[in-house]
């Protein structure tokens, strides 16, 4: 078998959007499985869409979700003058055609036939005037094929005819003299060496259009895999209205990248039962007879419940580092308070459980990290009153005594104070949740006292105390 060589050829207008992460990943998924290469295409040649910062969100989106390819990016933009050279190489071997017929002619002619009901292709009308140096502006059309059927035996739709008498004569060389899409992509398919174009089905209707130019330039055509749509959940394409659809604005969430990626093989893919696959397991499983044909329907509830498994699942250092950036921006200072005890890495296992992503996660993690720790005004208020402050206070000083600081040493003296009290655990683990975390919530109490360590327990129990007395 040939070497797989396969593409992802984003064109830079904005940002990397989840569905051309998908393409991506199928595309790579497809090349990693054969032991082929996957390539970066940037088609950049759209001049006043394209920019260099979509180009960088487009690699940056890639990077972070794990995606790396063997050459490139490649950008259009740089290979304009080879363009050209093949579009007159058509032209030379008689199978473009020069075309004077100005945008407002073409309009005209386009509102009548509409109007009579008839095709809305270019009508052909100086397909044989043999037009050779026009001093006019001009445009280069390809002589499409009028006669028979283009078959395109797709790896996921199967077989798809094409009437050729419907295909238009497609203009190859605007005449600005930038090269049009078709052409281009083609070009670069083949001197790439493409021998398959996986890529979403919005694109079906570009498939007859470019197998009579490979065909035309002598080129070999590759196999063609067109991947299902992505919609919402009304069942339109999936777009902003639907919720966020940038990659970036996933990871800005809290999103991990194997939460993200897991989540899009599944859009469209399947391998039985299985919903969470590590990377080698999708390598080793992805088919295109496991890809179905028909649309596939975001759901963010499935991604959120998916990044949450992987973070109750991620090793705690992986989950610690990705968690870093979102504690910086809550405001904690790396060089400040770390715990003692293993710092961001040893509260991670304590509060995976309940986070369903790096952020909700970053702000349950803060009280561990920083000091002083920022304190709800209304728990306070609530549960740190005159009548709790004894019982506060004699468990700040009987704590002062215990080692090792552990669960098995705090019970006992926390157990003792309930009974001298005669209060319910209920009634104290709250206002002392609140004193030692500045919150309602958090793990259980004995894992917080752990997590903090002695000095800055009973440092917190202090400040509570001195709270309530003022």
């Amino acid at each position: 078998m040939t070497e797989v060589r396969v593409r992802f050829a984003p064109s830079p207008t904005g940002h990397l959007h989840v569905g051309g992460l998908r393409t991506a990943l199928f595309n790579w998924l497809f090349a990693r499985r054969h032991g082929g290469k996957f390539i970066l295409r940037i088609e950049d040649t759209d001049r006043d869409r394209s920019t260099d910062a979509a180009i960088e969100a487009i690699v940056n989106g890639l990077r972070w979700a794990g995606l790396d390819w063997d050459e490139g990016p490649h950008r259009q933009s740089e290979r304009l003058e080879l363009y050209r050279e093949k579009a007159r190489e058509l032209f030379e071997r008689g199978r473009a055609y020069w075309c004077v017929c100005t945008p407002e002619e073409l309009e005209t002619r386009r509102k009548e036939a509409q109007a009579k009901g008839e095709s809305l292709k270019y009508d052909g009308r100086c397909r044989e005037r043999g037009l050779t140096a026009p001093a006019e502006p001009a445009a280069l059309r390809f002589r499409s094929p009028q006669e028979g059927q283009t078959v395109v035996e797709d790896l996921i739709k199967g077989t798809i005819t094409f009437d050729n008498a419907v295909l238009d004569d497609l203009i190859i060389l605007r005449s600005n003299g930038y090269p049009t899409y078709n052409l281009s992509v083609v070009i670069d398919d083949a001197l790439m060496g493409i021998t398959h174009v996986i890529r979403g089905d919005d694109h079906v209707n570009n498939a007859p259009r470019q197998v009579p130019l490979f065909e035309a330039l002598e080129y070999p055509v590759p196999k063609f895999a067109h991947l299902p749509m992505i919609l919402g959940s009304d069942k339109s394409r999936l777009s902003k209205r639907h919720g966020a659809t940038s990659v970036l604005a996933y990871q800005e969430m809290g999103y991990l990248p194997q939460a993200l990626v897991n989540y899009l093989v599944r859009l469209g893919w399947s391998h039985g039962d299985q919903e969470i696959f590590s990377i080698r397991d999708m390598i080793d499983k992805f088919a295109f007879d496991h890809v179905q044909s028909s649309a596939a329907v975001f759901n963010p509830e499935k991604l959120q419940w998916l990044n949450a498994e992987y973070i109750k699942q991620g090793e705690s250092r992986r989950i610690a580092e990705l968690l870093l950036p979102f504690l910086e921006q809550q405001g904690y200072d790396r060089d400040g308070l770390v715990h003692p005890r293993g710092g961001i890495e040893a509260v991670v296992p304590h509060l995976r459980e309940r986070a369903k992503t790096l952020v909700e996660m970053a702000d349950w993690t803060m009280p561990y990290l920083t000091e002083p720790v920022a304190m709800d005004e209304a728990a306070a208020g609530k549960f740190l009153t005159p009548a709790i402050a004894p019982s506060l206070n004699k468990f700040a000083e009987r704590v002062k005594t215990v080692e090792p600081f552990t669960k098995e040493t705090l019970d006992p003296v926390l157990q003792t104070i309930l009974e001298e009290d005669h209060l319910k655990m209920g009634k104290f683990a709250q206002p002392l949740r609140v004193a030692l975390t500045g919150r309602t919530f958090s793990p259980g109490i004995y894992e917080v006292m752990e997590l903090l360590g002695k000095d800055l327990t009973i440092k917190r129990l202090e400040r509570a105390l001195n709270h309530i007395g003022s």
